[in-house]
């Protein structure tokens, strides 16, 4: 744990933009000082200091059309506030990713079930990138393809992975990173809190330096400017609010085709390392330990019994339902994690989880031994997939 008298700071600022197109902002996010009870922007919020409690940031990404993609992220952001202020404090790094990866999945389970119980809300969901920190390890949970970058030393690296299609045909080499930028489905993503019961969370983790700067930044940001602008905003912008008016203009400058929501966080103090080794920032999976059964029963309450049924068919098309930018495919793909640079086991996949996105990010298609033709058949199907969905949006 810090130490009163060698404090952790983070200075942290959020914005969110309807953009240029769209008629709603079904975007939100999430600051708060865990250990204070105190969420927002206000001056105190601004500037925290890390206490035993910690601190979280989010960003959230909501669809669904009309106003339930804003009810969806209002939700996650919500419900993960509330898990993660229960109880006692977090005993160590374990304890708080257990936490962190258990307030994603009961935001998960509780939209999903507010979408099952009202009629006009069905097919809801949102992405959820949530990151909190104790000591000098930051965590991201995610979930979707909002994203996370960390900027150190003038240099910016991704520390979240996208879960779309787009990327992982990437990973696998099916496309170039220039292909990627005009590929037909580059909005589709694989899975979102509230679309299925159960979610596959991406657990990830950072151990900080002094003058470390944390982006997180729903797709309205990263689909829109590239990395070399991002770095060179957060590298001239040095107050995160300046940095975040400045992104959230540069997005809409480029066409503002989507909300957009970042957080910029700068990270000091005497406890953490002014250096740490070259190549330490990437995307590093973590291990998350088995809690024992008694502790994980008490730590997931069971799901509330809200219309268990099986969905009927005109909810298997509202759950296609396309939001502009977003599509959802009803089928899972399963690609192995080729980006992960230490060994860690992999979370076993969520069956039937398919989900969608504005502009970017990885899918997970078995390719492994696969003949090209093969490879090529199985994209189109998720083209053929996206195609029956917006047949059954217009019918």
């Amino acid at each position: 744990m810090t130490s009163p008298t060698q404090p952790i700071i983070m200075r942290v600022f959020g914005r969110t933009d309807v953009g240029q197109i769209r008629e709603h902002n079904e975007d939100n996010f999430l600051v708060a000082d865990l250990t204070r009870r105190s969420r927002g922007l206000l001056e105190d919020d601004r500037e925290q200091t890390i206490g035993e409690w910690g601190s979280v940031i989010g960003v959230c990404d909501g669809m669904g059309g009309a106003a339930a993609g804003e009810v969806a992220s209002q939700l996650a952001v919500d419900i993960i506030y509330e898990k993660l202020t229960e109880g006692s404090p977090p005993r160590g790094h374990d304890e708080l990713a257990q936490r962190l990866v258990r307030a994603v999945e009961e935001a998960g389970v509780r939209i999903f079930n507010e979408a099952r119980a009202d009629r006009t809300r069905r097919g809801m969901g949102t992405t959820a990138t949530i990151a909190s920190l104790m000591d000098g390890r930051l965590f991201v949970a995610q979930v979707g393809d909002s994203r996370a970058y960390v900027l150190r030393n003038g240099k910016l690296v991704q520390v979240s992975r996208d879960q779309s299609l787009v990327n992982q045909l990437i990973e696998a080499g099916q496309l170039t990173e220039e292909e990627a930028e005009t590929f037909e489905h580059n909005n589709i993503i694989l899975q979102a809190l509230g679309t299925a019961e159960t979610v596959q969370v991406d657990l990830t983790y950072v151990d900080l330096q002094r003058g470390d700067r944390l982006l997180l930044c729903s797709d309205g940001l990263s689909g829109m400017v590239r990395t070399d602008e991002l770095r060179e905003v957060l590298s001239s912008q040095r107050d995160p609010i300046d940095a975040c008016r400045e992104l959230t203009d540069r997005a809409n400058r480029a066409g503002g085709h989507d909300n957009i929501t970042v957080i910029v966080a700068d990270f000091d103090g005497p406890s953490l390392p002014t250096s740490l080794p070259d190549g330490d920032l990437v995307y590093k999976k973590y291990a998350l330990p088995e809690l024992p059964l008694g502790e994980a029963h008490r730590a997931t309450p069971p799901p509330s019994s809200v219309d268990t049924g099986a969905p009927s068919e005109e909810a298997s098309r509202e759950q296609r339902r396309l939001k502009v930018g977003h599509t959802m495919v009803g089928m899972q793909f399963s690609l192995p994690d080729t980006s992960v640079t230490q060994p860690s086991p992999p979370i076993e996949p969520v069956p039937d989880v398919g989900r969608y996105s504005p502009h970017d990010e990885p899918v997970s298609l078995p390719v492994d031994g696969l003949p090209p033709a093969m490879v090529g058949f199985m994209v189109i199907l998720a083209m053929v997939a996206v195609a029956y969905a917006g047949f059954c949006l217009l019918r």
